[in-house]
């Protein structure tokens, strides 16, 4: 799992589009994996977890109301958590709940090694 960091003139915007081009998996969160700031971002990072270790973080709480903008550009949402999974935005943690529920969420994630030459 990684967390992406802010460059210097990078705006928030820019930041969004390069993070969801650049990862297979992103998590626009509250707070960290390691200490979410609300329930719903600690309950996405549960449920993608239970699937892969290797996902891209990012804390919004420097710049929430960027943020926001930013994310309801790409999604037509404003609302935190949000989660794309090879640029395509799936949903918050209710989305991915009704996906673990459907026993989908494990298809629509992709493998962890997918790309790197290794058998999955």
């Amino acid at each position: 799992m990684s967390s992406d960091a802010t460059s210097g003139s990078e705006t928030v915007a820019d930041r969004v589009d390069r993070v969801i081009a650049d990862n297979e998996v992103v998590l626009f969160m509250k707070g960290t994996p390691q200490r979410p700031q609300c329930g719903f971002s600690q309950r996405a990072v549960g449920l993608i977890r239970e699937h892969r270790e290797d996902f891209t973080t990012v804390d919004v709480l420097e710049s929430l109301p960027a943020y926001r903008d930013a994310l309801e550009d790409h999604s037509g949402w404003e609302t935190i958590p949000q989660t794309y999974i090879e640029g395509e935005f799936v949903g918050g943690s209710d989305i991915l709940q009704e996906h673990e529920e459907n026993g989908d969420l494990a298809e629509i994630l992709p493998p962890e090694n997918a790309g790197d030459g290794r058998p999955g």
